[in-house]
């Protein structure tokens, strides 16, 4: 099981939402670069770098930061938030390894078809999900579709690793949704789920690994010194 930082960056500084909420934010540096270092120092197998002004659609993003990110260090980086039509989601791939599609995937699913011809193994899918529903949009409107039948659909189109993320349990250290990630899990052998939200313990990351989940992302527990990459990597 591979351990993934989130690096969420809204207004150019490293922040943590409270269930996606902009107006419950705390923010952990003013320095994104030099916090990708430290997790990369410390063992990350890769970093979750999430775009929020880009997600919620403020107006602005944080594009350049990413790019420093990208610059500055060795492991691959996976990036999220705001990829709203193939073409943002082509110009990420040219400093990422790999891209992180939400709206995107549901609005038009061909695109994401198209995608995973092109970039094989480079494409994820995110599923944000209330009670077994899709959210879209930062998070804002059900999709209507449920996680099942999502993976489904975008498995047969050819993307082979899905972002599972349980949106009444990010940022809140109440642990994983197990129940949610142990069926997306059980899904097929040939697709990983990486799961988010909710992480605050080895202990959940124990659990997470336990029902098959291909990776873990740390968040909150992480920046608030409740869990290190360290301890997680040890039992991953």
């Amino acid at each position: 099981m591979k351990v993934i930082p989130a690096v969420d960056i809204m207004g150019g500084s490293v922040v943590r939402l409270v269930k996606g909420d902009p107006a419950n934010k705390v923010v952990y540096s003013s320095d994104p670069v030099e916090m990708a270092k430290k997790w990369e120092a410390a063992g990350a197998d890769m970093l979750h770098v999430v775009d929020l002004d880009a997600a919620i659609q403020t107006g602005s993003n944080n594009a350049e930061v990413i790019s420093k990110i990208t610059d500055a260090i060795k492991i691959p980086v996976q990036v999220a938030g705001g990829i709203r039509s193939a073409e943002s989601a082509k110009e990420a791939l040219e400093k990422a390894a790999r891209v992180v599609i939400g709206t995107l995937a549901y609005s038009d699913p061909e695109s994401v078809r198209k995608l995973a011809k092109k970039y094989p193994g480079r494409v994820v899918v995110s599923i944000d999900q209330v009670d077994g529903k899709v959210m879209v949009k930062g998070w804002t409107e059900s999709s209507g579709v449920k996680v099942a039948d999502a993976m489904a659909q975008f498995n047969a189109m050819g993307i082979d690793e899905f972002l599972l993320t349980s949106i009444e349990r990010d940022g809140t250290l109440q642990g994983p949704d197990i129940a949610t990630l142990a069926e997306a899990a059980a899904f097929s052998e040939r697709v990983g789920v990486i799961a988010s939200g909710g992480i605050s313990s080895v202990e959940d990351a124990i659990r997470v690994k336990s029902v098959g989940c291909s990776a873990v992302i740390l968040g909150k527990a992480m920046y608030d010194g409740k869990v290190s990459i360290e301890r997680v990597k040890a039992v991953a």
